[in-house]
């Protein structure tokens, strides 16, 4: 597994995005953001998409859950006593409010390290709240406070239980992300060699797959295939059942949209936001998808705020998912008012893209 190069731009060619979400003012569409979205089952048919779901982009965070699982099957979470909310924090980019960064020091003292140990870097939490109470005593962010400590914390754990440089525990050639490695192409069904692999923002081994690759390890993270050995699915439902049962470690106790889904959901889906634009689900088996099956969508132009949660909402719906109560508790992320400098509303975001589902009549 190598960091991939920059491809030359004479050979670049860019698949062709559908228009996802479309941005209102009066009587003119002012502005499009343009995608691909695919949904997948567990064996790689495809129930629905929109755009080119052969589209290569990063997982970004999106890969987080899977980044946890040699952590489990490995043994090392087990070795140092990880709770479930402890796992969930390995999986989480979480908006570094004090129920996370305790979580993510009592990893590291589990281990036997410090804060020092951590190689993510720091950044402003995602929570408004602690940015303000840090500005106010007038105090820098920590690691801790880092979206990716709990991930980071995780990783050095592995590399610890393996036996492997601790120091270098963010490299690619480290034993650690190379265990990582495979389980992204056991779970993607691409080959290591052919896994395109740059830098995260959080200083990482990131992976580029297409966007298919992407709802199929979602589907197969929530549906184990059969062929996977019994240590994988027992770390998958592990996995699941943290992120379900804790959805505010995911993200965080108000206004994150992973959490939200989940918590609308109740049980019935995993979330995961990833940088640029990309977001994943996997949805558990159930009457209507007995098979479940998992959903990636990536918006070309990398937006995270108005298009990336009005697709991933508006795509739930067509498919049945989100109804009722659980759409109606996620309903404010779908659909945004464009206000003037009166705040009066002069247009609208809004979702405007049908899924291509073969078989199956539009959902309207």
């Amino acid at each position: 597994m190598q960091v991939s190069r920059q491809p030359s731009a004479n050979n670049l060619v860019v698949p062709a995005a559908e228009p996802l979400v479309e941005v209102t003012r009066g009587a003119i569409t002012e502005s499009r953001h343009r995608g691909h979205v695919v949904a997948v089952e567990p064996d790689g048919t495809i129930l629905a998409h929109l755009g080119a779901p052969e589209t290569v982009t990063f997982l970004r965070s999106s890969a987080k859950p899977h980044q946890a699982i040699p952590l489990i099957t490995s043994g090392a979470a087990d070795r140092f006593g990880f709770t479930e909310r402890e796992i969930a924090l390995a999986c989480a980019s979480h908006s570094g409010e004090p129920m996370h960064t305790e979580i993510a020091a009592s990893m590291l003292k589990k281990i036997g390290l410090g804060p020092e140990a951590l190689k993510c870097g720091t950044h402003e939490p995602f929570s408004p709240e602690v940015i303000r109470e840090l500005r106010a005593r007038g105090e820098a962010p920590n690691v801790l406070q880092n979206n990716c400590s709990g991930k980071h914390a995780g990783m050095l754990a592995l590399a610890l239980h393996l036996g492997a440089p601790t120091e270098t525990y963010y490299e690619v050639s480290n034993p650690a992300q190379l265990a990582i490695g495979h389980v992204i192409s056991q779970f993607s069904d691409i080959a290591i060699e052919d896994i395109s692999v740059g830098v995260d923002g959080c200083g990482v081994p990131v992976f580029g797959v297409t966007v298919k690759a992407m709802a199929l390890m979602y589907a197969r993270l929530v549906s184990p295939p059969n062929e996977f050995d019994e240590q994988t699915k027992a770390a998958c439902a592990r996995i699941v059942s943290a992120m379900t049962t804790y959805p505010e470690l995911i993200g965080g106790s108000t206004e994150r949209l992973d959490t939200e889904m989940m918590r609308a959901a109740a049980g019935r889906l995993i979330s995961k936001v990833g940088a640029e634009g990309v977001y994943t689900v996997g949805v558990l088996p159930c009457d209507d998808w007995p098979h479940g099956f998992g959903l990636a969508l990536k918006i070309e132009d990398g937006d995270d705020h108005r298009a990336r949660p009005t697709v991933v909402i508006e795509s739930l719906r067509q498919l049945g998912v989100l109804v009722d109560e659980s759409l109606e508790a996620v309903a404010r992320y779908a659909f945004f008012p464009v206000l003037n400098r009166r705040g009066e509303v002069v247009g609208e975001v809004r979702a405007g893209f049908e899924l291509n589902r073969p078989g199956h009549s539009a959902v309207k």
